[in-house]
């Protein structure tokens, strides 16, 4: 893991002018601000998301920067398998090439254990299938391109530590961890690929989703601007976990927060014992020892 306060030497090949970056869920938040990112360097900009007024609205403020490059925006649904595989006929059609993949696309959780199957069934569609359905449709004609490239999945610290109250939510997120280091294995072990794998793994940051809950950002939020800096230092620097902070919660607390849930099978504790009331003692003494 290389050293998250240091400043990177060099950025990842892919951002580069006249590069082409496909995007999903790229009318708000992370996306969109993603997108602004590669715009603002000249990348050439393929969009997606489901909201098409908010694809024209992210459309319409890449064509307002300067040096922006060619950007289209392509209404998508990505849990549906046909959708996605239209998405990339148009980014080839329009521009020959894909260097940046970012699966972003997603929807909030609300899926309770023993909640509506429905809504655990959309879940599931669009945060997991959403992104196997990218990696699987994209993966092969990026290697075979020859260049330079990177695939980027949108996890969440909920995929890792699994906080109790939104199994849905978290089922995905930890699908997501684990496709995307099965893909980073794929990546490496295939001869002559350059493309390259990486987890984003947000901190508390306001987006749409904390929009329905606040109108004005918490102090402890990150911007989704925050986000696409912090990733793309990360990925410079060759990270895969870019495993983001925020303005309440360190790095250093994060990995205590992981290795204690992993510490769970190792030490054969209760699941989810950082919540469990009989363990509450030992997590503040194991965070403690951490000068946490």
């Amino acid at each position: 893991m290389s050293d998250q306060t240091e400043t990177p030497s060099q950025q990842h090949p892919v951002f580069q002018p006249g590069r082409v970056a496909v995007i999903t869920g790229a009318a708000s938040g992370i996306g969109l601000a993603a997108a602004l990112h590669c715009a603002s360097i000249g990348m050439r900009l393929c969009l997606a998301d489901t909201n098409a007024a908010g694809l024209d609205a992210a459309r319409a403020a890449i064509a307002a920067r300067t040096n922006a490059g060619d950007a289209i925006a392509v209404v998508t649904d990505v849990s549906r398998r046909e959708e996605v595989e239209r998405l990339r006929d148009r980014a080839y059609s329009a521009f020959g090439e894909v260097g940046l993949l970012m699966n972003n696309a997603g929807r909030e959780g609300g899926g309770a254990l023993f909640g509506d199957p429905t809504r655990w069934a959309d879940t599931l569609a669009t945060n997991l299938w959403g992104v196997i359905n990218g990696v699987q449709v994209f993966g092969a004609a990026m290697i075979a391109q020859g260049r330079p490239g990177a695939i980027v999945n949108t996890g969440s610290k909920q995929g890792i530590t699994c906080p109790p109250g939104d199994t849905a939510y978290n089922v995905t997120k930890a699908g997501v961890k684990v496709v995307t280091e099965a893909l980073a294995h794929e990546l490496r072990n295939t001869a002559g690929c350059e493309v390259t794998a990486h987890l984003l793994v947000p901190g508390f940051t306001f987006t749409g989703f904390t929009r329905v809950r606040v109108q004005e950002k918490p102090p402890a939020a990150w911007t989704p601007e925050q986000v696409v800096a912090f990733m793309v230092a990360r990925m410079g620097a060759g990270d895969f976990y870019i495993i983001c902070p925020d303005n309440d919660v360190t790095r250093e607390l994060d990995n205590a927060r992981i290795l204690w849930a992993a510490m769970d099978i190792t030490e054969n504790r209760p699941p989810l014992s950082r919540w469990h009331p009989d363990y509450a003692e030992a997590f503040k003494a194991f965070l403690a020892e951490r000068g946490l």
